[in-house]
């Protein structure tokens, strides 16, 4: 067991050494600032910023101004009462304003929705943000697993080829028979099979991580391996503890809870329908007037004189709309009700997922010190098979049957390793600490 070991360590200082090596902390920073994903989430927040400063605009005036030009040809009434064929020209400009006094709270409500709709987008980008370093960090960890399977998979055609050459001189020398030739020739086959599908899992580990991080391609890609330190089982908090962390941090919860504020103050809003609403109104205006067989004032002293200012107040109270204040307010408070239960439905996802991930922590933690003690076990007894066949007490049959028990003892502990540091790290996730080994 100690060689394989080693062969892993080996392998890491080497991927350490390579120029473009990626640790997990330079992986999550690069998902998180090109994730396609991540990227629509942020620019929904920006959508968010833009409704909340349209929200508060309206607490602002209104102001506009128009101008027109009407000519008029043909018979038409005059002054005095009687018809004639005139040509007659009117010119008029305006200024004006509505400013809003009281709208039954719909502004201010608006612009508390806004402001809860874009908090909770942000809680969405953060959550967007949360999952792809989960992603990221399981790639990771598949990409640390199947590399090591490849080193142990390499070496083990190494030693096969070694066995082979081994065998074929002694069968030269008489010592060992054809079939042990044979045997050991398709054990090598095998071997290289082996080594094949491994170093197709560690670029199929490395293609899906690549993906994540929207690299172009995943040629020369590799990864920093931890501190061995950091692949030792940590203690595991209560499941309970860990849940009570993580109602209060996760952004999945933080989203739903600002929806829900989000929903009571839409009640509001709509039972500001039935409020009165008042505004202000006020403008300036002049105008130009001619007509053909008729004298007018200069341009400059009509507009003068005819220059004029208003300003008012208007009052809207709303005695009957229909039913459709009241089924507005019923509709919000039917929101709200739903909102409670999809409140309580994610803080029950995120239960049951603290939940699976604790006892897969607890099972993996078991699995790899129980795994660890067989590949110890498998390594001694293959060892001893080892030294019997050297010795001629055992047959190649023998030997290699022990070689596989133990090298499947060692990838099934390579695996319960990596899962288990996976998980650990998981339920720290949990509780808003980063995920870092």
């Amino acid at each position: 067991m100690r060689h394989f070991a080693l062969a892993g360590l080996l392998l890491c200082s080497l991927a350490s050494a390579q120029t473009g090596s990626w640790t997990l902390r330079d992986c999550i920073d690069y998902a998180i600032e090109h994730n396609i994903t991540i990227k629509q989430n942020s620019i929904n927040v920006q959508q968010r910023e833009l409704d909340l400063n349209t929200a508060k605009g309206r607490r602002l005036p209104s102001l506009g101004a128009s101008a027109s030009e009407n000519l008029s040809f043909g018979r038409g009434l005059t002054a005095d009462n009687t018809y004639a064929n005139t040509n007659t020209t009117s010119t008029s400009f305006s200024l004006g304003t509505d400013i809003p006094v009281f709208q039954g709270f719909s502004i201010s409500n608006g612009i508390k929705l806004s402001m809860l709709d874009l908090a909770a987008a942000t809680k969405d980008l953060e959550k967007a943000k949360d999952d792809i370093r989960v992603a990221v960090a399981q790639a990771y960890v598949e990409i640390l697993y199947t590399q090591e399977l490849e080193q142990v998979a390499r070496r083990q055609v190494q030693t096969d080829s070694l066995q082979l050459e081994r065998l074929k001189a002694m069968n030269i020398n008489g010592k060992a028979s054809s079939a042990d030739v044979a045997a050991q020739q398709a054990t090598l086959a095998q071997s290289r099979l082996s080594l094949t599908q491994a170093s197709n899992n560690r670029a199929i580990a490395i293609l899906d991580l690549t993906q994540l991080l929207e690299l172009p391609f995943p040629e020369g890609f590799s990864v920093v391996c931890p501190d061995p330190a950091d692949l030792e089982p940590t203690l595991l908090l209560n499941p309970e503890d860990i849940y009570a962390e993580a109602v209060e941090v996760k952004s999945s919860i933080l989203a739903e809870k600002l929806r829900l504020d989000y929903t009571a103050t839409a009640i509001k809003k709509a039972k500001g329908a039935y409020l009165p609403s008042l505004s202000l109104s006020g403008g300036l205006g002049s105008n130009f007037y001619t007509s053909s067989g008729y004298e007018h004032k200069t341009f400059g002293e009509q507009l003068k004189n005819n220059f004029s200012q208003y300003i008012g107040l208007s009052l809207s109270i709303p005695i009957f709309s229909r039913f459709s204040t009241r089924n507005s307010v019923k509709s919000a408070e039917l929101s709200h009700t739903n909102q409670e239960l999809q409140l309580e439905n994610t803080k029950k996802s995120l239960y049951k997922e603290i939940q699976q991930a604790y006892y897969n922590a607890v099972a993996s933690q078991t699995r790899q010190e129980s795994s660890r003690e067989a590949a110890s076990s498998a390594g001694k007894a293959f060892e001893l098979t080892k030294e019997k066949y050297e010795n001629g007490k055992a047959n190649i049959t023998e030997y290699n049957d022990s070689k596989n028990r133990y090298l499947e003892a060692e990838s099934t502990y390579l695996q319960a390793r990596y899962e288990c540091l996976y998980q650990t790290r998981l339920l720290d996730f949990y509780r808003g600490k980063d995920i870092e080994f």
